[in-house]
């Protein structure tokens, strides 16, 4: 059961790099990630920077596809039950993006919102799902039981397997 869900998870990250129009969108968010590792585990707002950039970075890449126009048409949508999920997702990317730079700007969090200078694993998320909201995969049940079930194994490798970079001053 558990290879079933690695071959998921293996195939979340293989797929953006399976597809040129991709790799401009994902590459940016793992040196996004190896750069949130690297930094200080607290909340601040350098961190809340950094995360509010790859959240809009992420939700540019994912609104594309409503934007670029092929041919002189509309652009090519598939209309079908998911497309409110991933609007959904896109605009909470969006907005958690959007405060979370502003937040780092202004070096100020808003009143219950300061958790956004505390997401230096995010990266993780937006990487996973990155080929589902770029509409290359479809969302499934098991597609996000991979990503649930693999979350703490990779940053459980992230945290151990960074720490020496991370004890040397790269703070």
């Amino acid at each position: 059961m558990v290879q079933h869900y690695w071959a998921v998870f293996v195939g979340l990250i293989a797929t953006p790099f399976e597809h040129v129009a991709l790799v401009w969108g994902i590459v940016p968010l793992y040196f996004g990630l190896l750069l949130n590792e690297m930094t200080s585990s607290k909340a601040n707002f350098r961190t809340a920077i950094q995360t509010g950039f790859s959240f809009l970075w992420a939700a540019a890449q994912w609104l594309a596809p409503y934007c670029v126009r092929q041919d002189g048409h509309r652009p090519a949508l598939e209309w079908n039950a998911m497309l409110p999920v991933n609007l959904l997702v896109t605009l909470l990317v969006m907005a958690l993006g959007t405060v979370a730079l502003w937040s780092g700007f202004r070096r100020k969090f808003p009143r219950r919102l300061s958790f956004i200078g505390h997401t230096r694993f995010a990266n993780y998320f937006m990487i996973t799902i990155f080929p589902i909201q770029a509409h290359y995969l479809p969302w499934t049940w098991e597609r996000l039981a991979a990503i649930v079930i693999f979350a703490a194994p990779v940053w459980l490798a992230l945290h151990f397997g960074l720490m020496p970079a991370r004890n040397r001053g790269l703070k």
